[in-house]
């Protein structure tokens, strides 16, 4: 597919030899033809540049190597990166260095965003390991308004940003925020998403487009084991609910956020968690002005209490769930 919008594909990426060859033919296997594609090498010393390096060698009209000028912040690196797109491009588009497109991607999200220029943000599904994410949405719609779309994630389950290889951005919203993505926040990706949405429309394609990795060692794998998810509904919804909701919708979305954000505190205070875990809790709050409520907390922890209490049966499997992780890495047998 032909089009006369140019689309900057960009891949910032620090020591991921791994994924990067995958990363990097998802791309050239596009349908749609009409892209350039960055690489921004932030100072990787694993071999991915020389990866980077062939490619941008074998195929010097579409593929250009950029390098930091000093070691970045995985944010930072990206704000790099997105200052490099072509003054030419109608769209951007980030493909994270460990996930990939299927062949239709650009072609897809590119031709709902050209079906109408009030459109800012074009997302999609995504496969994310074996599990298809972004649902919730009717069929039938596939253009909502800025403010439909995040109020509907702000009181709704639905969650349709995916992640930045997930989403199309329009270039010309790209150059009118500097920096794109605000390292002062917790939730970056989504933060930039609920800034855009204020003043541009949103736009959906139902198909699977982007593949995600779940790994272990990624930056966002890394604190999986701390429940973001919570903590980003909690801290969206005190940031952007008062822009998008209705004093009452507000009011609901926040107690049961903030409720089921302080459960899960409680419950892991009977875990004895790490430093790490609640300086991780301290610090996203913090990106907001909130801390933890340690009244608040005391309530639940007595809630988490009195339901261990009642269900001792419940209690013991939760307990041996909870210690067997310990006990495979120290070679307990069960007894």
């Amino acid at each position: 597919m032909s089009s006369s919008a140019v689309v900057s594909i960009l891949t910032p990426f620090y020591n991921t030899r791994r994924y990067l060859t995958e990363c990097i033919e998802s791309v050239l296997h596009q349908t749609y033809d009409n892209w350039e594609y960055i690489l921004v090498d932030n100072c990787s010393d694993d071999g991915s540049a020389q990866i980077a390096e062939g490619y941008a060698a074998r195929f010097p009209a579409k593929i250009r190597l950029v390098h930091t000028p000093s070691f970045l912040s995985q944010v930072a690196n990206y704000n790099f990166a997105l200052t490099c797109i072509s003054p030419d491009s109608r769209y951007c588009k980030i493909v994270q260095a460990d996930d990939w497109l299927y062949p239709e991607c650009l072609a897809r999200l590119v031709a709902l965003a050209d079906a109408d220029d009030s459109v800012g943000i074009v997302s999609s599904y995504r496969l994310k390991g074996t599990h298809i994410l972004g649902a919730g949405l009717p069929y039938t719609r596939s253009i909502l308004t800025g403010h439909d779309l995040c109020r509907l994630q702000l009181v709704g389950s639905v969650y349709l940003f995916g992640t930045p290889t997930t989403v199309l951005y329009r270039s010309e919203v790209v150059r009118t925020l500097s920096p794109f993505y605000d390292e002062r926040t917790f939730f970056d990706d989504a933060d930039t998403c609920y800034r855009i949405l204020q003043s541009w429309n949103f736009g959906f394609v139902h198909q699977v487009l982007s593949f995600s990795r779940v790994e272990d060692e990624s930056i966002r794998g890394k604190v999986l084991d701390f429940n973001p998810d919570l903590l980003d509904r909690f801290l969206q919804i005190s940031k952007f609910g008062p822009t998008y909701l209705q004093t009452d919708e507000l009011g609901d979305a926040l107690s049961g956020a903030k409720s089921a954000y302080y459960r899960m505190l409680a419950r892991h205070l009977f875990v004895r968690r790490n430093r790490l875990f609640w300086q991780f809790h301290i610090s996203g709050l913090g990106f907001v002005g909130l801390r933890i409520e340690r009244p608040l907390l005391v309530k639940y922890l007595c809630f988490e209490i009195t339901r261990l209490v009642a269900n001792p049966g419940s209690t013991l499997s939760a307990l041996y769930r909870r210690v067997r992780p310990w006990l495979v890495r120290n070679r307990v047998p069960p007894s």
